[in-house]
């Protein structure tokens, strides 16, 4: 009986490590859309200039595509969604729209589960195979990361985390879960250093300098007179939109803060008083 309770809890304990280093992973696929658009950003304002790519090797076709399809590809639209659903959420004060997938093992369909499926498929493929061809073709958005500003790069971090722990939370999660345990798991802080953590470093090794594009390449493109296409504004648009979740989240904060700070003086003054009516009590 003892061995079989070593073995449950060891493999209980390996489950646990391989859940977290999944959702790790996965939830780095968001973070990595960003700097996916940013270099097709950077790529389409080197097309405008007729400038050739520096390629190692042959860029792959779905970087091309992604490059080229008009109006916009299926990982804008995929963005797009995630991060107005972040904006709602957060908006929203955190509270569940809707009720999230059954972990009931009984449950014959679930619909949001297999949709959330589909969803991280989608977009492990496009930002997996487009990131590839991004490094054949040689495009980094870098050289324009020196353009923006210290505080809108803070901003936009905080807006890019809390739509990573939204992300997190709702598509990746559900989904490894239920493939490791057969439910839904509680959430654990462990899981969210671990993965605000991964997020950190890679906003320092590659974030940071790239995705700053989204904006600049536009403005570039201004100043050029050249045309500005739905592609390059559907990536600005993007960029300020996650700059205005991050700024919803400080506001919040100090908000926060203030009604702790209002709550606190209310409680000295309060307490004040106490003291004073019984000194006047005892005279």
């Amino acid at each position: 009986m003892t061995n079989f309770m070593i073995s449950d809890n060891i493999l209980i304990k390996w489950r646990t490590t391989l859940q977290i280093f999944t959702t790790t992973l996965l939830s780095l696929l968001l973070p990595l859309s960003f700097l996916l658009l940013a270099r097709i950003s950077t790529a389409g304002y080197l097309l405008s200039r007729n400038d050739v790519f520096p390629a190692t090797e042959t860029p792959s076709i779905v970087f091309f595509t992604l490059l080229h399809s008009i109006p916009l590809t299926p990982l804008h639209i995929l963005v797009s969604v995630l991060c107005v659903a972040s904006l709602v959420h957060t908006l929203n004060g955190g509270r569940k729209p809707f009720s999230t997938f059954s972990s009931t093992p009984a449950t014959a369909t679930r619909p949001r589960l297999y949709t959330a499926w589909l969803v991280l498929c989608t977009l492990q493929v496009c930002v997996g195979l487009g990131i590839e061809g991004s490094i054949g073709a040689g495009i980094e958005g870098s050289r324009f990361g020196h353009e923006r500003n210290l505080i809108c790069r803070v901003v936009f971090f905080l807006g890019l985390h809390g739509t990573t722990v939204h992300w997190w939370r709702t598509i990746v999660k559900p989904v490894v879960d239920d493939t490791i345990f057969g439910f839904e798991m509680e959430e654990r802080w462990v899981e969210r250093v671990v993965m605000g953590g991964s997020l950190g470093g890679l906003w320092w090794w590659r974030l940071r300098d790239e995705v700053e594009s989204l904006v600049v390449v536009v403005e570039m493109k201004r100043e050029m007179v050249a045309g500005v296409g739905v592609v390059d504004l559907m990536g600005w648009w993007l960029y300020y939109l996650v700059v205005t979740i991050g700024i919803v989240r400080v506001v919040k904060w100090l908000v926060w803060f203030g009604v702790v700070l209002i709550y606190q003086k209310v409680e000295q003054v309060r307490d004040d008083d106490d003291d004073f009516l019984r000194v006047e009590e005892k005279v």
